[in-house]
């Protein structure tokens, strides 16, 4: 399956659509509930499935400072809904104007340019200034503009729904299987890699620093089983720290991990780390040596968690 066509709505190919809209952050499995949809609708219709998505987080523009941390970032998001099975993922910019549209123009704005034919949405939509359109208002648009509207009921896990906020509420404090349950796959952090202290090169566990976005959402402090992805493609177990380094006196926030088996120069390569499994809280230890031997535990804990994982 190729990957989607990436453009912004106004560079768009014409043609009739069924289009799914939302922020989809993390593009987790109720997400892909609602782009499954799509598919399905496209496949009766004889119509190309498309996503409408947006440049960033509305409530960055409707109120700026009050934005959740993000899943993944903007070009990552994208990269994830081009690779789920439409053939279209349509970018529009959320900005002030945008945000004061009503309900019939957000539609002629976000939309119209794909022509749709069916529109799918979660049964929570709303669209508009000050969220004024909701499902039932996006239905008589519909009727009046030649489309059909679905909302597709929410995803429940466990009797949880399942959404990005929960999500981010599990990375949080650092349940990243059960993050990991309702995206679909690990939570994963990603950047290039810059110099550090150099302390675990001379401890016996070098690891590769990663520079994050600030914007995305990190776990909680503490210690994780989880696999790195190199450039070169290869994918790597490795013991992720996220921490302060307390026991030399750390204060700045840091994302490094040691890869099992691997010893070479990454500085600057972009590496992503997928989360599989929190191992322990971030500790001090009172002398070197006990740090240096609860490292050696905690690779010997990520090969066997990242094995029963893998069998299971």
């Amino acid at each position: 399956m190729s990957p989607a066509t990436v453009s912004p709505i106004e560079e768009a190919v014409p043609g009739e659509s069924v289009v799914c809209i939302g922020f989809f952050d993390g593009v987790h499995r109720g997400h892909r509930e609602l782009i499954d949809c799509a598919r399905r609708h496209g496949e009766r219709l004889g119509l190309r499935p498309a996503v409408v998505t947006f440049d960033r987080h509305p409530l960055e523009i409707i109120r700026p400072g009050s934005q959740p941390p993000l899943l993944q970032p903007h070009a990552a998001r994208l990269d994830t809904l081009a690779d789920s099975g439409v053939d279209l993922v349509a970018t529009v910019a959320f900005d002030d104007e945008l945000r004061h549209l009503p309900p019939e123009a957000f539609v002629e704005r976000t939309l119209a340019p794909l022509t749709p034919r069916q529109a799918v949405v979660g049964q929570d939509f709303c669209f508009g200034h000050k969220a004024a359109g909701d499902v039932a208002t996006l239905r008589d648009l519909g009727e009046v503009r030649g489309f059909g509207v679905e909302a597709v009921t929410l995803l429940e896990l466990d009797g949880v729904v399942v959404s990005s906020t929960e999500i981010r509420r599990r990375v949080a404090v650092g349940d990243v299987e059960g993050a990991a349950e309702m995206l679909g796959r690990p939570h994963a952090l990603e950047g290039p890699v810059v110099r550090g202290d150099e302390r675990g090169h001379e401890l016996g566990f070098p690891t590769c620093n990663l520079e994050v976005d600030p914007r995305v959402a990190v776990p909680a402090l503490g210690i994780y089983a989880g696999v790195a992805h190199l450039p070169d493609q290869r994918a790597v177990d490795a013991a992720i720290s996220v921490g302060l380094n307390p026991t030399f006196d750390g204060h700045q926030q840091r994302v490094e991990a040691h890869l099992l088996d691997v010893d070479e120069d990454l500085y600057g390569a972009r590496v992503s780390l997928d989360f599989w499994a929190r191992l322990r809280s971030e500790a001090r230890f009172d002398s070197v040596e006990a740090l240096v031997a609860q490292m050696r535990d905690d690779v010997a804990r990520v090969r066997r968690v990242l094995g029963r994982a893998r069998s299971a």
